[in-house]
């Protein structure tokens, strides 16, 4: 739940960005933006969404990995791991 603290006007967000800016730096809390008192954006620092990016993609993965699971695709854990000292092996 977003902290009363980072709601702000759009009015605000015009006349402060750099202080804005500062704060994402210094704690990563996102701003909550309001337009005619109704959200309209969250800003959020560059480091923040890096991470959020990073666990969507990893999320996806995960996805695809349980879709290809639940249609028989791919194979069982133990096989993989003989598979993956195998080849571990030859390369030596």
């Amino acid at each position: 739940m977003p902290s009363v603290a980072n709601i702000k006007s759009i009015s605000y967000l015009k006349s402060h960005a750099a202080q804005i800016s500062e704060d994402l730096a210094m704690n990563g809390n996102p701003f909550f933006i309001t337009q005619n008192g109704e959200a309209s954006m969250v800003i959020e620092g560059v480091k923040q969404y890096q991470e959020k990016e990073a666990l969507v993609a990893a999320l996806k993965i995960m996805a695809l990995g349980e879709k290809d699971r639940l249609q028989g695709k791919g194979i069982p854990a133990a096989d993989s791991r003989r598979q993956l000292l195998a080849a571990r092996q030859s390369r030596k």
